[in-house]
């Protein structure tokens, strides 16, 4: 078919699926199903042959988003419920200080959203940054919870198992997934750093809170860091902070025992050890021996995040008085959530499909190419375009890899580069985050902030964050 009118087909389907999305206000998933099965048939595909690619594009999808994000969204589930966020924060303030309040809860922020969702997370951190920021003196909450969120959605882009870098990265390449995450946590580390001085500079501002937000504010208690008493984030003005501080939100009214935080971080970091070791071992063990096998089953993020979650389970929830039904029952829960994830990212697996098999997306990109756009930067703008124009990071990161697929897989690119173009992916459904995108409504309203304001602070942060980013992978590029 004549590239022209392939790439006149691609901006048509763009067209109606950020019309069915934003104007008619489509689910997503509706969506990139109606305008798959519209670009199929445009695109030349037989009419008896349409279905069929939906289910293989639908199929070839789900078989790791599901695992992955199903396993991510369980152990989430149960660190949340027992109330790990708070622990974990209570415990880095014990250790950095009074002084040091802001990093503290930066840093565990950063732990915490690499197996929670960013919605859940944030909102579950909210009691705990009001109770920090009572205690290191700030008159707004927006001081420390701005940086707390941008940092946030930025690992929630950018790591799996989260669904949109998850669903990428089995469009682009299945069994990088582990190489992705490496390297999206060694880039998280700066832009902690990065998001923290940005945040005292943005935030310095006094900001007026709404009026509920207000009141909720100074009924706050300060965080205390006598944890002597074995009582909450909050002092005796406030009641404890974060969910589940008897045992979890939902957990046993009995069970006072709480994990320790260096066990709930071990929980987190198990699945990024096993996964960090398959894929640096793999390297160094000679190909198709018996440790390198060995070490490829430990690591393969699936089975690393299995056993982080049956861990879970034991080490946080049972150990600690929760019973079994009450443990298989925060469990199940989880998944709820998540369904609604996975399902939207399977229909952009088949909108990525459809792309691929009508040539569209070779046009599309091929168009770019020849004009000189660099692969990675192709990438990053897809994205970009696609998360400004209707707000969804996940189908902002679906539809661009659906795009740029096929010169992805018809490329001589080694892993370490298919592992930047997934990752620029992940930064542009970051970046120039406004006001049609959910994450912009959770961090504004539950800190109380005017639209002007949320985008005067995270709407600056994020697109500071994404665009740096982007640079240090350029860099990375040139290297590689």
């Amino acid at each position: 078919m004549d590239p022209l009118l392939l790439i006149t087909i691609a901006v048509v389907a763009i067209a109606i699926l950020l019309f069915t999305v934003i104007k008619l206000k489509w689910p997503a998933f509706i969506s990139l199903l109606f305008v798959a099965v519209l670009t199929a048939l445009a695109g030349g595909i037989a009419i008896q042959d349409v279905v069929p690619l939906m289910i293989e594009g639908m199929g070839g999808t789900l078989g790791s988003v599901a695992l992955l994000v199903g396993l991510g969204a369980m152990l989430g589930g149960i660190i949340e419920k027992t109330g790990g966020a708070e622990i974990i924060a209570r415990r880095a303030a014990e250790v950095l200080g009074e002084k040091r309040l802001e990093a503290a809860l930066l840093t565990s922020a950063g732990l915490i959203a690499i197996p929670i969702f960013f919605d859940v997370a944030f909102i579950i951190l909210v009691p705990i940054i009001f109770a920090f920021a009572k205690a290191a003196g700030h008159r707004s909450p927006v001081a420390l919870g701005m940086p707390v969120a941008v940092f946030m959605v930025f690992i929630h882009n950018t790591v799996p198992p989260h669904p949109g870098v998850v669903g990428s990265t089995t469009l682009l390449g299945e069994d990088l997934m582990g190489l992705v995450t490496i390297m999206g946590i060694a880039l998280a580390i700066p832009m902690g750093v990065l998001v923290y001085v940005l945040g005292k500079r943005i935030t310095s501002r006094v900001f007026e809170l709404s009026p509920a937000m207000q009141e909720k504010y100074a009924a706050a208690g300060a965080a205390s860091l006598d944890y002597s008493t074995g009582r909450g984030a909050a002092d005796s003005e406030g009641s404890p902070t974060g969910a589940g501080s008897t045992g979890g939100a939902d957990g046993p009214a009995h069970a006072q025992r709480r994990p320790p935080a260096g066990l709930v971080v071990a929980v987190i970091l198990l699945p990024i050890l096993m996964i960090a070791s398959g894929t640096v071992g793999t390297l160094l063990a000679a190909e198709g021996s018996t440790a390198a096998n060995v070490l490829a089953f430990v690591g393969a993020p699936g089975f690393a995040l299995l056993v982080a979650t049956l861990g879970a389970m034991y080490l946080l929830g049972i150990m600690y008085g929760w019973g079994r039904q009450q443990v298989s029952e925060v469990m199940d829960a989880a998944l709820g959530p998540a369904a609604i994830v996975i399902l939207v990212t399977g229909a952009g697996g088949v909108f990525a499909k459809v792309l691929t098999e009508t040539g569209v997306g070779d046009a599309v990109s091929g168009l770019l190419l020849d004009a000189g756009v660099p692969i990675l930067l192709l990438a990053f703008l897809v994205a970009l375009a696609f998360k400004v124009a209707q707000g969804s990071g996940t189908v902002a990161t679906l539809s661009a890899a659906g795009i740029v697929q096929g010169t992805v897989l018809a490329g001589d690119y080694s892993p370490v580069q298919v592992a930047l173009i997934i990752l620029a992916i992940g930064l542009g459904s970051v970046s120039l985050s406004h006001i049609n995108d959910s994450g912009f409504w959770i961090a504004t309203k539950f800190l109380g902030l005017s639209v002007a304001d949320g985008l005067r602070t995270w709407s600056v942060m994020t697109t500071i964050l994404g665009f740096t980013s982007m640079a240090i992978l350029g860099v990375v590029w040139l290297i590689v």
